[in-house]
């Protein structure tokens, strides 16, 4: 069964950039807002009264940061870490941990990927019988190892073959199916506009598009206007924007310069926890929240402690990732931040957490010591 899916905007479908306007009370020189980003979008069976989401961040987007992020308020949909399909089915350990969910987790959607229909048909029943929501199909992943096996960007080569799996997954389920994609495989083959049109056309909920080709990875800009023809390519079908989003001032911009529905975050949040919840302020036409020291502090110890729920132990390994991101907004001094890339037990991390509480502020710089990593060499020999 196939869900159609509604932009709502006051009853018309103007895909035409909105007029930006600054927020009503803004003696404080406050970032502009889109004049459509206060307006609810509904996905399949879904009103979102946000329309800025949680894009997926394989190795990030987990549980415990979903849940934190939900307290600080203000996002809209979220999307789990891709999921192989087939190790979903199976149950595997480490496919469990990655849809693990909860009450406060809502609402979600869990993101699947395989270059074999059957999987993905199979991904999905298991979704919709375990009680999830929503399913994404990646189409996205640049990586040579989900690409190989004929999954990720690799299936936006054949439209009219992953328009006939879309459609297969469609018919198998009754939860919206959304998909997640990439402008095209390269410069000379952008199918995002002619696929997002035929998703369209066979009931997909709503597609989201980074704004990069398979060839370019994670490097070099993303191309608005080609997420602004893919916009123009669907009749009322969501088109919801992601890439290069780090702060509400690009937030909006993208909404307007690209016509989307709305913007998926990824990066942005590692870089800035409170990021929807700024933006929310913005739309309610008040100061965006600035996070006390205790409040950043309590952040990363919360956000610890909710992994360590989960994986136990395990979470000093998983936790270290975060440090590079959170150095810069959480204040950690740098030398502390490296301690928290290498730390090793909880009582490590609590200790730790003393003397960051202590010496908070001391840091010398606001910019973050690391971004993704991202493999070397050649997107041909990742």
């Amino acid at each position: 069964m196939s869900y159609s899916a509604r932009w709502m905007s006051d009853g018309e479908d103007d895909r035409r950039p909105s007029h930006r306007r600054r927020c009503a009370n803004n003696s404080n020189n406050m970032p502009l807002q889109s004049t459509t980003s206060q307006q609810p979008i509904t996905i399949g069976n879904r009103e979102l009264t946000s329309r800025f989401f949680l894009a997926p961040l394989a190795g990030y987007t987990h549980h415990a940061f979903r849940v934190m992020l939900r307290r600080l308020g203000g996002l809209g949909l979220a999307t789990t870490d891709l999921v192989q399909a087939q190790m979903l089915v199976s149950q595997t350990r480490k496919s469990m941990e990655l849809v693990e969910t909860s009450p406060e987790d809502r609402p979600l959607s869990v993101q699947i990927f395989s270059g074999v229909t059957e999987q993905l048909v199979q991904a999905a029943k298991w979704l919709e019988d375990h009680g999830y929501e929503g399913i994404d199909i990646n189409m996205g992943c640049p990586m040579a190892k989900v690409n190989g096996s004929g999954g990720g960007a690799r299936l936006m080569c054949d439209t009219t073959g992953a328009t006939e799996m879309v459609g297969r997954v469609i018919d198998a389920v009754d939860l919206p199916v959304t998909v997640k994609m990439r402008l095209g495989w390269d410069n000379e083959n952008l199918t995002a506009p002619e696929l997002a049109a035929a998703f369209e056309q066979i009931g997909v909920a709503a597609v989201t598009v980074h704004g990069r080709t398979r060839q370019q990875g994670f490097q070099g800009t993303v191309n608005r206007e080609g997420i602004r023809e893919t916009v123009q390519a669907v009749k009322s079908m969501p088109i919801i924007a992601n890439g290069d989003v780090r702060n509400s001032d690009e937030a909006f911009s993208m909404l307007d310069e690209t016509g989307c529905a709305a913007v998926a975050i990824g990066r942005g949040a590692m870089l800035d926890p409170w990021i929807f919840r700024k933006l929310r302020d913005i739309e309610q036409g008040i100061t965006p929240h600035k996070p006390t020291a205790d409040e950043q502090v309590a952040f990363l110890s919360d956000h610890f402690h909710l992994m360590r729920e989960q994986h136990g132990d395990y979470s000093c390994f998983l936790f270290r990732k975060f440090a590079a991101w959170y150095g810069g907004r959480l204040g950690i001094p740098e030398d502390l931040e490296d301690r928290l890339r290498r730390f090793e037990s909880a009582a490590e991390f609590d200790s730790l957490l003393k003397e960051i509480r202590a010496r908070h502020g001391e840091r010398e710089s606001e910019i973050a010591t690391a971004l993704i990593k991202v493999p070397n060499g050649p997107v041909e020999h990742w």
